[in-house]
């Protein structure tokens, strides 16, 4: 890691260090250099981006040994650090709105640049219809060597990474807390798999504890790695729709498995074919969408 990397690393880690603050600083400092500990100001109080109290903290946070500490950790654990300037950092995900600065990995690299990857994704109360669809659709995606991508949520989340992984496939999780922090914790055994034989990602530092407004935020990667999104069963409330929304923003495929109008677990996937997502019957027509 260079020493531009470790600064923007570490200031990943303050958190006083919010999305756009690590921003403002990259356009008026682009080394970093104003965050080192021999750094004396050169700019202009109109110049700098952050007022002198949010520096401050941010400086006094850097200057404890617990963030080195932290990362020095990960090399043990195996965890492999990803910025948006490295070559590794997946290019689909560099289009979104606000793209992580870090990723945080563990597993097999090769799935974010070379592979097709479609986000799966549904609701957290899955029914047999849920599995039943991935029954029908995965084994002929797996066949085209279609990578599944999912949140690790309880339901369709869950169905998804373990039905890529029963058919021979490759799955991605991306998480929305720490490593160290696995939620739910009823999925930390195909966590471990997916560490293991997969790849699990996560633009929270490891020992980030898991909070409400992660999860939409982790929707945006999941959509943002992915050439297309698959709704399998939502209710008209979900945050599989969130997901849907993301990756029409970022114009990318929307695809959506019909159900039972009877059935509130549909309504949101009903919902997103009126509005223009391409209804899924079979795997060939999400293949002939991704598979060029």
């Amino acid at each position: 890691m260079d020493e531009f990397t470790s600064r923007l690393v570490k200031l990943h880690h303050c958190k006083s260090a919010s999305w756009k603050i690590i921003y403002q600083l990259l356009k008026i400092d682009p080394m970093l250099n104003s965050i080192s500990p021999n750094y004396s100001s050169v700019y202009t109080p109109i110049d700098f981006p952050l007022n002198h109290s949010k520096f401050k903290t941010i400086k006094e946070e850097l200057r404890s040994n617990k963030i080195d500490e932290q990362i020095q950790q990960y090399k043990y654990d195996h965890i492999r650090i990803i910025s948006i300037f490295d070559d590794e950092y997946p290019p689909l995900l560099k289009e979104i709105y606000e793209p992580p600065w870090i990723l945080y990995t563990k597993g097999d690299l090769t799935l974010l640049k070379n592979a097709t990857i479609l986000a799966v994704v549904g609701s957290r109360e899955s029914t047999a219809y849920s599995y039943q669809v991935i029954q029908h659709l995965f084994p002929q995606l797996i066949e085209k060597d279609i990578v599944i991508a999912s949140g690790l949520a309880k339901g369709v989340d869950t169905l998804a990474h373990e039905g890529a992984i029963k058919y021979g496939g490759r799955t991605i999780a991306v998480i929305g807390g720490g490593f160290y922090h696995i939620y739910p914790e009823s999925n930390k055994q195909l966590a471990c798999s997916i560490m293991n034989q997969h790849l699990l990602i996560s633009e929270y530092p490891p020992n980030t504890k898991p909070a409400r407004w992660h999860f939409p935020m982790r929707n945006r990667i999941i959509s943002g790695i992915s050439r297309g999104t698959l709704i399998i069963q939502a209710k008209r409330r979900s945050g599989s729709l969130i997901t849907a929304n993301f990756a029409v923003q970022e114009g990318r495929e929307v695809f959506a498995v019909p159900g039972s109008v009877l059935s509130p677990h549909s309504d949101g996937a009903n919902e997103l074919i009126q509005q223009g997502a391409k209804l899924i019957r079979n795997a060939e027509d999400i293949i002939e969408e991704l598979v060029y």
